[in-house]
């Protein structure tokens, strides 16, 4: 559509009690929806073409739901308590690091932070790093894979979907760091929930793109400044994305579009199903609002660290990396044809160990040793095109925040509302 989209499938006129749905043209890759041009559109509809799918007529009234019976119905909790192994695994990495920098990678087993750790371990020099992970059996598999030396990672448990994890991990970390500085934290796990009829929650009772993308990394932020203090010239990158940001193309035309308004759910806590507070849950709109969280998150923290401490908060856009494991969500043919090759053709696809390279940059280049950036590589993504849309090849460059994400007074709800949540585990 808009985008160069094609698959486009024509609704047939859907019936209500005292008027009529017009056709409707959908856009299969991104659920942009826009009138056919056939016949003439009520005029409530026409006069606001991309906006079709709010239209009231489309609306389902908000549906009431529970993080208890969430829980209830998988049976148990996403972590049960500090496993045995979590002091020996961080030990053992310590004993290894020598004199080199230690950087923490959240999400590190496959995609996007795999690649990182790739090209960190074998394009830098002196970089030693803790991939904090659901799974380390699967870490240490894909490491093996990718031809990582054992001798330059250790994977550590690590559940996003649980705050008390992320305590864990922290404190153990923080016991045996014994004084020394943390060089790198990278904030990059993620998941993305799109087809999701109705929410999933966190342990403690958050939804879960908003709980795993942003609320765990915020609290891992906070357990871990005092040892990003200690260390000279440390960072922290905590990915962004374009879909969060509304000064560009996928920010504004694919819908739905990131809009936290005043931060009601985040201000309300667990049991919340939208950032904004709407009690209406849309899975896609989740993860874009919790992206734009992150941003905002960067942001606060270089206003409010930066000058005191000299540590560099920055994100990042990797570009579209169209065959990840963010999309495993998602159909074979639409993850492995449809949309790399619609990604390839509007300029936006970007390789793994291309986007895992660009990570590597961001936080050991010397060029990224900027706070408060949004860094990106081959044109901006505020249009489509070959050297436009943030795809393969180009140079690092700072690009811009959008609007939303640098609005002050909303940085400063986000991170005071999630100061708030995560009290209880910054003791």
């Amino acid at each position: 559509a808009a985008a160069g989209v094609g698959l486009i499938a024509l609704a047939r006129p859907l019936a209500t009690r005292d008027t009529v749905m017009w056709p409707l043209c959908v856009a299969a890759s991104s659920g942009l929806v826009l009138p056919a041009a056939s016949g003439s559109a009520p005029a409530s509809i026409a006069a606001s073409p991309l906006r079709v799918a709010a239209h009231p007529l489309l609306q389902a009234p908000p549906a009431v739901y529970s993080p208890s019976k969430d829980l209830a119905g998988r049976g148990a909790k996403y972590y049960d308590g500090r496993p045995p192994e979590l002091s020996q695994s961080i030990a053992q990495a310590l004993k290894e690091v020598g004199k080199r920098k230690i950087c923490v990678i959240t999400g590190a087993s496959s995609g996007l932070g795999l690649h990182a750790v790739t090209a960190l371990t074998s394009s830098y020099e002196g970089y030693y790093v803790i991939a904090a992970v659901r799974d380390t059996a699967k870490m240490d598999e894909a490491a093996a894979e990718m031809g990582i030396d054992a001798k330059d990672y250790k994977a550590v448990k690590l559940e996003c979907a649980s705050l008390a994890s992320v305590r864990d991990f922290s404190k153990e970390l923080k016991r045996l760091l014994r004084g020394r500085g943390l060089d790198r934290l990278v904030c990059n796990a993620a998941v993305y929930l799109p087809t999701d009829p109705k929410p999933r929650f966190t342990d403690e009772g958050y939804e879960m793109s908003f709980g795993v993308n942003h609320l765990s990394h915020f609290l891992l932020l906070q357990l871990l400044m005092p040892d990003l203090k200690k260390a000279k010239d440390a960072r922290v990158c905590i990915v962004g994305s374009v879909t969060g940001n509304k000064n560009t193309v996928a920010g504004s035309l694919v819908k739905p579009v990131a809009d936290v308004g005043d931060l009601e759910g985040v201000k309300a806590g667990a049991g919340s199903v939208m950032v904004d507070g709407s009690r209406s849950f849309d899975g896609a709109k989740a993860y874009k609002d919790a992206k734009a969280l992150n941003m905002m998150t960067v942001l606060e923290a270089h206003r409010r660290l930066h000058p005191s401490t000299g540590i560099v908060f920055n994100s990042m856009y990797p570009g579209c990396i169209a065959q990840t494991q963010l999309f495993r969500e998602k159909r074979d043919w639409f993850r492995y044809f449809f949309f790399p090759t619609l990604m390839k053709a509007i300029g936006s696809y970007v390789s793994q160990k291309e986007a895992g390279e660009r990570l590597a940059q961001t936080i050991a280049d010397p060029q990224a040793a900027k706070s408060g950036v949004y860094w990106s590589w081959n044109g901006d993504a505020k249009s489509i095109g070959v050297g436009n849309a943030g795809g393969a090849g180009g140079d690092l460059f700072e690009n811009s925040f959008s609007g939303m994400v640098q609005d002050e007074a909303n940085g400063q709800l986000c991170w005071d509302y999630s100061m708030e949540l995560v009290k209880p585990y910054l003791k």
